[in-house]
């Protein structure tokens, strides 16, 4: 058995996009292939899973949230993120 690949990010840590996120279908309030988070963009890590097939893990963040108003929450790998 493989062991689990340790997660690079924390829950409740600040992190940034790296590169521009697109809708890949798991939006529907989103058209597929639209941006829906731009690289530079801070957000929270919310949670953290794990993929199984490819031993790798799997972070939901809130990007854009403020006190006014809720953020948009994104499934994101490793490589789409960066500390902030």
């Amino acid at each position: 058995m493989t062991e689990v690949r340790e997660a690079k990010y924390q829950w409740g840590q600040p992190v940034t996009a790296a590169v521009d996120l697109f809708n890949d279908g798991s939006h529907p309030e989103v058209p597929e292939d639209e941006l829906i988070v731009a690289a530079g963009t801070t957000g929270e890590v919310v949670q953290i899973g794990h993929h199984e097939e490819a031993n790798i893990p799997v972070y939901i963040v809130e990007f854009g949230a403020t006190e006014a108003r809720i953020g948009r929450v994104v499934g994101c790998l490793e490589e789409e993120l960066a500390a902030a």
